[in-house]
């Protein structure tokens, strides 16, 4: 098991923390800043599921005008390690 900790671009998140296991799954994704019930909902969401599947759902997600969102920048965060 790996814990990461990512520093998000462009999003209200600041930071996402989570644990890989050696089979790709994430666990205890935890965001610091952003909206944080939509966040606490993502987070329960995702939990246990393969990094691959997290990026399917999640990535190109974007907020308002942004060109990201808190949730794509999670689908960012699990392929990056």
């Amino acid at each position: 098991m790996k814990e990461i900790a990512f520093k998000t671009q462009g999003s209200c998140a600041r930071t996402i923390r989570f644990t890989k296991s050696d089979d790709g799954r994430i666990t205890d994704i935890v965001f610091s800043g952003g909206c944080n019930g939509n966040l606490k909902a993502i987070a329960k969401l995702c939990d246990g599921m393969t990094a691959e599947e997290i990026a399917a759902k999640l990535a190109g997600n974007t907020c308002g005008f942004k060109k990201t969102s808190c949730a794509d920048q999670l689908a960012k965060a699990v392929m990056s390690e």
